[in-house]
Order: C-alpha cells, then sequence, then structure tokens
C-alpha cells in the first residue's frame, strides 16, 4: 500500500518529508514478480553507468549473464550457467542514454528475461545493466561510443611496419586508460619486420613513465608468452588501429580461436577491418584449472583510425599526461594552457629535456581537439 499519511509524519517531527518517499517503490503483483522503476546509475563523473526498467519482471525467469558481443540491435549474452541467450533490449532501456550510441556494449553484466512466448530457442530480452566500473569511450559523430566495459586491462597494439608506427594515437588511448583509471600495456608488434633499436626511443619514453612495453611477432613468437601470462584470471581488451595484428595475437594467445584476419593493403598500408564488433571471447582452462574457475576473457576490437577522446575538456588534457602533470601548478598564469605562454613551466620543462617533444606535441593536439593525425 502506498504511504499516505505525509502531514502526520510531520506534525511529529520529521525532519523531511522527502526523506521518507525517496526510496518509495511501487509493489509487485504477486510473490514472483516485481515491478521496477526507471532509473539510471551514475558514476562520481557524472554518467550513466546502469540502467533498470519500469516492467514487471518474473524473479523465476531471469537470468544474470554477461555480454559477449553486441550486432546491431541484438546482444549475446552468456549466463551464469554457461548458456548463450540472443537478446533484444527493452525500448525504455534504450531512452535512458540519449549521448551513448549503444546502451548495452560487449562486457557489460546484465540481467536478461526469458521470453517463454519466443517461437525460437534462447531468446531473451535484456531488463537491466550492472553498473560498469570502468569503459573504453571515444567520440563517434557527437555521441559516446563504448568500444568495452569491465576490463582490468587494455592492450594498446600498434605495429613496428605495415602500419607504421603511430606514437600520437597510442598517447590517446593512453590518456582514455588513465581516465578510466584502466591499466594500460603497450604492445608493438610486428618487430620482425624492423630492427628492434629503432624503436628504443619512442617505447623507451613510455617505458620511463611507467607504461609496460611489449615487443612481439605472430610470426616469431616474440613477447606472446608474456602476453599470454598477463591475461589469465583477468579481463583484457585488444585495441588499436587496423591493420596491426590485433586478431593474429589473439589467435596467438588462445590456441584454437581461428579467428578470421587480414592482410594490410599495399596501396595505402591501411587494415582491412576484418572484426566488426567488440567481442568477448572466454579464456580456456589450462591444465589443473578447474572448469568453473574464472580463467579470464579477452576481448577482439574493431579497428580505429582515429580516436577523439569522450568527456575531456581542454583543461583537463594535461592532468593524464604523468609526464606534463608534475610542472602544471608551477606556471606564472593560474590558467596556462601550456601552448603560447611565456612564462611556462611545461615549455621549460620541454627545452630542457624533462618532457619528451614529441609528447608535447601530442599533448598540444589533444589540447586542441584536433582528432585526425
Amino acid at each position: 500500500m502506498r504511504k499516505r499519511d505525509f502531514t502526520k509524519d510531520f506534525a511529529e517531527g520529521l525532519d523531511s518529508v522527502e526523506d521518507t518517499v525517496s526510496n518509495e517503490r511501487l509493489s509487485g503483483k504477486g510473490a514472483l514478480s516485481r515491478k521496477r522503476t526507471v532509473s539510471g546509475t551514475n558514476s562520481e563523473d557524472g554518467q550513466e553507468t546502469g540502467f533498470e526498467v519500469a516492467l514487471d519482471v518474473d524473479s523465476l525467469n531471469t537470468r544474470s549473464g554477461r555480454v559477449l558481443s553486441v550486432h546491431g540491435l541484438n546482444s549475446f549474452v552468456k549466463t551464469d550457467d554457461g548458456q548463450i541467450y540472443e537478446c533484444t533490449v527493452r525500448g525504455v532501456l534504450k531512452s535512458l542514454a540519449t549521448d551513448l550510441q549503444h546502451v548495452v556494449v560487449a562486457g557489460d553484466f546484465a540481467t536478461i528475461e526469458l521470453d517463454p512466448k519466443s517461437s525460437g530457442e534462447n531468446q531473451a530480452v535484456i531488463v537491466r545493466v550492472d553498473h560498469r566500473r570502468n569503459q573504453i569511450s571515444r567520440t563517434s559523430r557527437k555521441k559516446q561510443q563504448i568500444i568495452v566495459a569491465n576490463v582490468d586491462l587494455v592492450f594498446i597494439v600498434t605495429s613496428a611496419g605495415e602500419p607504421g608506427l603511430k606514437p600520437n594515437l597510442i598517447d590517446r588511448f593512453l590518456v582514455s586508460a588513465e581516465k578510466s583509471e584502466i591499466q594500460p600495456v603497450i604492445v608493438i608488434n610486428k618487430v620482425d619486420l624492423v630492427h628492434v633499436d629503432d624503436l628504443q626511443p619512442v617505447a623507451g619514453v613510455w617505458s620511463q613513465l611507467g607504461y609496460p612495453v611489449i615487443m612481439t611477432s605472430t610470426i616469431t613468437g616474440q613477447g606472446v608468452d608474456r602476453i599470454r601470462k598477463l591475461v589469465r584470471g583477468r579481463d583484457c581488451v585488444v585495441t588499436g588501429q587496423s591493420g596491426v595484428g590485433k586478431t593474429s595475437m589473439l589467435n596467438a594467445i588462445e590456441p584454437g580461436l581461428a579467428l578470421k584476419v587480414s592482410t594490410v593493403s599495399a596501396e595505402n598500408q591501411k587494415g582491412r577491418h576484418t572484426t566488426t564488433a567488440a567481442r568477448l571471447i572466454p579464456l580456456t582452462p589450462e591444465e589443473g584449472e578447474l572448469p568453473q574457475k574464472s580463467v579470464g576473457h579477452l576481448v577482439d576490437t574493431p579497428g580505429i583510425r582515429s580516436f577523439q577522446l569522450w568527456d575531456v575538456i581542454p583543461e583537463e588534457v594535461g592532468g593524464y599526461f604523468p609526464d606534463i602533470r608534475p610542472f602544471i601548478n608551477t606556471c606564472k598564469f593560474p590558467n596556462c594552457t601550456h601552448t603560447h605562454e611565456d612564462q611556462c613551466s611545461v615549455k621549460w620543462a620541454v627545452a630542457d629535456g624533462k618532457i619528451d617533444a614529441r609528447r608535447y606535441e601530442s599533448y598540444c593536439q589533444m589540447r586542441e581537439n584536433d582528432e585526425y593525425f
């Protein structure tokens, strides 16, 4: 029954009538059903990270699971009992986040409701997306595109050749990882195509900043065992531009996947989009590991040719550069942009060699919100 005696409560000295009704919910229709209220779960930065639907949900007809992949209007969810369901999303759920390209993304923890009236098997409806502890996002068509959610490591993959190394793009991924508080690992693939010493100047800068850098080759097997050890027991996403060998690396890390790969275009040295959607891949238990134990997941993602940061204003960019951050508050002017001012500690640090000149150039590009390289 809904509460009606607000006046009486107030007269008896309640501090706030609002406190008595803030958590009120409509009761369900019966013991097996409950009414959900439309609400968003907000993270500290104000982004909506979880949703509920104001529809009757049969508690005996629901399952909890993990979103494996999203294809258009349909998502594939693996439930806790190991079943995979093809799911749609309730329309009211879609309307809760107008800034998102997709409400549901790979890596989400979700609640699904089975549809007993469906003509097909293993079909369900997503009725809830749980709070996301983190996410990798970019701006796409003025909306937030969440690439993946709820991961422990992000492998930022680039290549030594075919296509060539793009350090500024890697820096953008690093800023996104810093913002999301996800541990980044830089992977320079295809090192069999170049002399490794040629990569040391740029790789050394990242290493000195505390970012792990792994040199790999899926041809010779270099670095693959090191990555294989890092992913055990963790949820890891592999991201980077097209053609750098992300899918080939997954095939090397997890034998038996046999994911489709393509070659790089000889005309423009750009990769072909073999992976069309982010896909959560459960790792296979090794010998001696219990099948029911969580051994981790790998997330294969489509290649990215540009990466425009989401929800990062120009004044915040420097704070996500660990090499620039110590000098920000020692400039003469508190509103210094560190780009054109004369008495700027950041520019002095660049001149003195305390900040790498290429990294500073990368900062300036992001400060001006330059999407393309």
